[in-house]
């Protein structure tokens, strides 16, 4: 392998992991909601199964800190990439949203914060 195909595989590898922890906290934020769907559907009191809700949101937040640590992991990366001199290489989705500020738009149900 050149270092261009190793530089490649690892941005392959980055962008695969950011996809599969975006996609665990939209299935984990799905769940609190069929959880919260489930006990209105059933009339029981929001103390019912609370605990359970309770765990399934720290575990959201726990997959928040997993993302920020991923992204920052990016950010790193992307420095050592040009301060070792190895010009631009791409890899994955290459329409990223334009960092506008804090008004960026939502896309789908999730918005950028």
């Amino acid at each position: 392998m050149d270092r261009a195909e190793v530089i490649a595989s690892v941005a392959g590898d980055l962008n695969a992991t950011e996809q599969a922890v975006d996609a665990a906290i939209a299935k984990a934020t799905t769940l609190v909601q069929a959880m919260i769907g489930a006990r209105t559907a059933l009339s029981l009191s929001p103390v019912a199964a609370a605990e359970a809700q309770s765990k399934a949101m720290e575990a959201i937040a726990a997959l928040g800190a997993a993302r920020s640590a991923i992204v920052a992991s990016h950010e790193e990366l992307a420095k050592d990439h040009r301060r070792l001199g190895w010009g631009t290489y791409a890899i994955g989705i290459l329409d990223k949203p334009a960092e506008t500020g804090p008004e960026q738009k939502p896309v789908g149900r999730l918005r950028a914060v």
